[in-house]
């Protein structure tokens, strides 16, 4: 994507209002947050680094969680300040407040190389809302824009977008230069034989993507709940109280005719872990067993995984694979008695030393990570919805924003 690179700006002296995503999970220990996975503020330390070497004010916004538009305590970034300062060895200044008489007297009265922290941007209503008056007021803050969360590249709001419309010049960090790299121009020609694997719940979630990548790949494999849908239609089988709905139906056929037509082969599961009793919320599971290949998912059971012989088919595909783009897990992973098939599909992955694997982002960097193979991978995206968006051929507004080359 021709945009203007961090690479392209002459930033000594300058004030650089830089984008990230510090929207980290934090657990609650003894009345403080503490921060349980820093992967997406240190994704963007290359960036900061950059900036700070060369003698930038380094002026970072972020979001964190959903505090709906106006100040919450539990929403500050405080705590991410104070992480982020333990990270770079330097102090990071807090602003209080995001725009304002706050923030530009700690501008004022910054060095070259200094850091500074704004408030959590949706303490405003204005931030979501892309009002423009607001992604003004973010902009008086800087001389030129550095967009690096690319996690939040696929919303248009103030300080992903509309700030980009009042600065000299808008230009791409280093995390969001190799998002793009991977999710955007690896695909357009990747290495053969490319291998998709799909999963997660819903049909109607995934149907852009994989109608995008039917376009692309040479097998795309289908896991996780939206699996049940298409075991109906080609299988014949009952499928239980899986999940499925008839309106997912046609879009499952239609998908499964478009294989046909481009020769693209398109792998579903051969059989299925399932249980009596599920609850998500609690993380538990009744009895389990599993159905042998071709068999029908008797009523009052529903499916949690793959089962064994899904697994053996899909690691071969995936172990011949010259380039594996991977999103959504094969089942309900965040509960044990459900997690071998994902973990297994994680392990393949792995095990194929030769091929370029991608992670596209959301629950399989989690799926990764818990498997242990994360530093396996060739690449894992920070974004789930930004990442999904792109991969279904959708213009990113927090990109699109940027300068052009």
């Amino acid at each position: 994507m021709p945009k203007l690179s961090v690479r392209d700006l002459d930033v000594t002296g300058q004030r650089v209002l830089v984008r990230v995503d510090f929207n980290v999970p934090v657990d609650e220990r003894d009345g403080k947050y503490v921060i349980t996975d820093d992967t997406r503020m240190r994704e963007s330390l290359p960036t900061i680094a950059y900036l700070r070497e060369r003698g930038a004010k380094v002026i970072l916004m972020a979001h964190f969680g959903r505090p709906k538009g106006q100040p919450n305590a539990k929403y500050s970034l405080r705590p991410v300040a104070d992480h982020l300062h333990s990270l770079i060895g330097h102090p990071v200044l807090f602003s209080t407040e995001v725009i304002g008489e706050v923030p530009e007297k700690i501008i004022a009265h910054m060095k070259n190389g200094d850091v500074a922290l704004l408030e959590n941007v949706r303490f405003h209503a204005e931030e979501e809302a892309n009002e423009p008056a607001f992604a003004q007021a973010l902009a008086k803050l800087g001389d030129v824009f550095v967009n690096d969360a690319f996690g939040a590249a696929h919303r248009a709001h103030a300080s992903t977008a509309g700030v980009a419309q009042h600065v000299k010049k808008a230009v791409a960090g280093f995390l969001m230069e190799k998002e793009l790299a991977y999710l955007h121009d690896e695909l357009e020609t990747p290495a053969r034989p490319f291998v998709v694997i799909l999963g997660g719940a819903k049909v109607s979630d995934k149907i852009a993507v994989i109608n995008r990548l039917l376009d692309k790949a040479d097998t795309i494999i289908i896991g996780g709940g939206m699996a049940y849908t298409f075991r109906k239609l080609v299988q014949g089988i009952a499928i239980g109280k899986s999940l499925y709905k008839p309106e997912w139906e046609p879009i499952a056929q239609a998908a499964l005719d478009k294989a046909k037509a481009l020769g693209v082969k398109l792998l579903i599961p051969v059989d299925a872990v399932i249980t009596d009793a599920f609850n998500f919320d609690a993380k538990t599971v009744g009895a389990t067993k599993v159905t042998p290949p071709g068999e029908s998912i008797p009523d009052g059971w529903e499916g949690v995984d793959i089962g064994p012989e899904s697994v053996k088919l899909f690691a071969a595909e995936v172990g011949a694979a010259g380039t594996v783009l991977w999103n959504g897990p094969m089942g309900v992973f965040e509960i044990e008695a459900c997690a071998k098939g994902t973990f297994a599909i994680a392990e393949a992955i792995a095990a194929n030393g030769a091929c370029k694997s991608i992670i596209g982002g959301g629950d399989s960097v989690t799926a990764v990570k818990k498997a242990g193979v994360a530093d396996k991978m060739t690449f894992i995206s920070t974004g789930g919805g930004a990442s999904l968006e792109l991969l279904e051929g959708k213009a990113l507004p927090g990109v699109t924003a940027l300068s052009d080359k």
